[in-house]
C-alpha cells in the first residue's frame, strides 16, 4: 500500500451528529472494507443482564423492518460481500468488505440493521440458543475457565469481571424486547467512527457514507464511555476451577494493565515482548517451555485498551507441573521487575515493532483497524509516521518503569482451570 497511513492520505470528517469517517484510497484491489464502531455498551451489565450488549449486536441482522433474517443475508451473499456485527464491554463493532462498486449496498444494508432491526421473536429465541450452546461449549474449556477465573480475582466490584459474552444463567433468561430496549436507549450516531478503506475515492467514500448515515440522529448515552480503574491485587490471589474429563490444566497470571490511552502504554508493550511475545515467547516460552519442558505453550500478552486491559501470562500444562510452572512464572516476572530488560533485549524486541507495521498495513483490513486506533485512542493522523521514533525513544529505564507499575509476583491474580486435584 505504499507509504504509512498518514495527514497526506487520511480524510476525515465529522458530521453534525457526531458520527466521524475516515478513509483512505488503495487501489491494488478493487475491493473496500467497511469498519468502525458505535459507543453501545456493556459496562453498565450486572450478573442478571451480562451478555445483553453482545445478545444485541448478533441480534441485529436476525431481522429489520424492511427485510427478514434469511432476506438480510440473500442481499449480502447476492454481492459476494460480508457484514457482521459484534458487542462488548466498551463498545460495538462492525466490519464489513464488498467490492468497491458495491460500497452502497454494503452502507445501506449497515445503516438498516444499526437503525431498523425489529428483533423478531423467532430469530432472536433461536439466536439465544446459538449462544447457549456456545456458552456451554466454553464453560467446559480450560483455557477459557481459567481466564474467566482470573477475571473475577483480578477485577472485583469492576465491569471486566463479568464476561462480554454473560453466563448460560444470564443469556437464557434475555428477551427480544430486553434487545429492543438496549438498542433504543444505547445505539446513535454519536460517538460513532466509520472507516473506509480501498477503492474507492476517499472523497467519494465520505460522502456516501453522509448521504447514507448523515440523517441519523437518534440518542446515544456517551460519546466514550469511561472504564473505571483497577489496581493491582493486594496480594497473591488464586481461584481454581475444576473441571471433571480434563486431562490438561491451564493457567492465568497477572493483574490489570495499562489503557492504551497511558503515556506508558509503548513501553508496557515491549517490555511485555520481552517477557512473553518475541522468538519463542519470549522469557516466558524459554523458561517454562524450552528449558524446562513444563508447558504445551507459554506466553504472555497485553491487552490494553479503553481501560485497565489485563497484563498476563497464560500456559498450558499437565497437572503435575503446575505448581512448578507457576512458581517459574513469578520467578520471571521478578526478574523482570528487579533487573528490567538487557541492552540486546530492547533493540531486537524494537526492531520487531517497526519492521512488522508495514506487514500489518499491507491489507484494506490492517489499514482500516489502524485507523481505528488513531481515532479511538486520539493518537494523531501521523501517528504511524512517528511511529518508528516513538519506539526508538523507548528507554530500558523507562521500560522496566512501566512493568513496577502494573506487575509485582507478591501481588498477582491467578486463574487456574484443569481436573479435579
Amino acid at each position: 500500500m505504499g507509504s504509512l497511513p498518514g495527514p497526506d492520505d487520511i480524510l476525515r470528517r465529522e458530521l453534525a451528529s457526531g458520527l466521524v469517517v475516515l478513509a483512505r484510497e488503495n487501489y491494488s484491489s478493487p475491493s473496500v472494507v467497511l469498519a468502525g464502531y458505535l459507543t453501545a455498551h456493556g459496562l453498565d451489565e450486572d450478573e442478571s443482564r451480562a451478555g445483553l450488549a453482545d445478545l444485541t449486536a448478533s441480534g441485529l441482522m436476525r431481522g429489520t423492518e424492511r427485510r427478514s433474517f434469511q432476506e438480510i443475508y440473500e442481499s449480502i451473499e447476492s454481492i459476494g460481500a460480508g457484514l457482521g456485527v459484534s458487542g462488548g464491554k466498551v463498545g460495538t463493532s462492525f466490519h464489513g468488505k464488498a467490492l468497491a462498486e458495491d460500497l452502497g449496498v454494503l452502507l445501506e444494508l449497515l445503516e438498516e440493521i444499526l437503525r431498523h432491526p425489529v428483533f423478531p421473536e423467532g430469530p432472536i429465541a433461536q439466536l439465544r440458543h446459538e449462544k447457549l450452546t456456545a456458552l456451554s461449549i466454553r464453560d467446559d474449556d480450560t483455557g477459557a475457565r481459567a481466564d474467566m477465573a482470573f477475571d473475577e480475582i483480578a477485577y472485583p466490584d469492576h465491569p471486566y469481571r463479568i464476561p462480554n459474552e454473560g453466563r448460560r444463567e444470564s443469556v437464557s433468561s434475555l428477551t427480544a424486547a430486553d434487545l429492543a430496549a438496549f438498542h433504543r436507549e444505547h445505539y446513535g450516531p454519536r460517538g460513532m467512527v466509520v472507516c473506509i478503506v480501498g477503492a474507492v475515492p476517499a472523497g467519494r467514500a465520505i460522502d456516501q457514507v453522509a448521504e447514507v448515515l448523515g440523517g441519523w440522529s437518534s440518542f446515544s448515552a456517551n460519546a466514550a464511555p469511561a472504564v473505571p480503574a483497577a489496581a493491582a491485587p493486594p496480594a497473591v490471589l488464586r481461584q481454581v476451577v475444576p473441571i471433571p474429563g480434563k486431562v490438561q490444566a491451564d493457567v492465568v497470571i497477572g493483574a490489570p494493565g495499562p489503557s492504551r490511552f497511558e503515556a506508558h502504554y509503548l513501553a508496557a508493550a515491549l517490555a511485555n515482548s520481552v517477557l512473553g511475545r518475541f522468538g519463542m515467547m519470549g522469557r516466558i516460552g524459554e523458561t517454562v517451555r524450552e528449558k524446562a519442558g513444563l508447558a504445551y505453550y507459554a506466553y504472555s500478552s497485553l491487552e490494553g485498551g479503553p481501560g485497565p486491559g489485563s497484563w498476563k501470562t497464560v500456559a498450558g500444562v499437565h497437572p503435575g507441573h503446575l505448581e512448578e510452572t507457576v512458581d517459574l512464572i513469578r520467578r520471571e516476572i521478578g526478574r523482570l521487575v528487579e533487573r528490567g530488560v538487557t541492552r540486546t533485549e530492547l533493540e531486537d524486541n524494537q526492531a520487531h515493532f517497526i519492521g512488522r507495521l508495514p506487514l500489518q498495513l499491507e491489507t484494506n483490513e490492517g489499514v482500516a483497524g489502524a485507523l481505528l486506533n488513531l481515532e479511538r485512542y486520539q493518537l494523531g493522523l501521523d501517528y504511524y509516521r512517528r511511529y518508528p521514533d516513538l519506539v526508538r525513544a523507548v528507554t530500558r529505564e523507562a521500560a522496566v518503569e512501566a512493568v513496577r507499575r502494573h506487575l509485582h509476583p507478591d501481588r498477582l491474580a491467578i486463574g487456574i482451570a484443569g481436573p479435579p486435584a
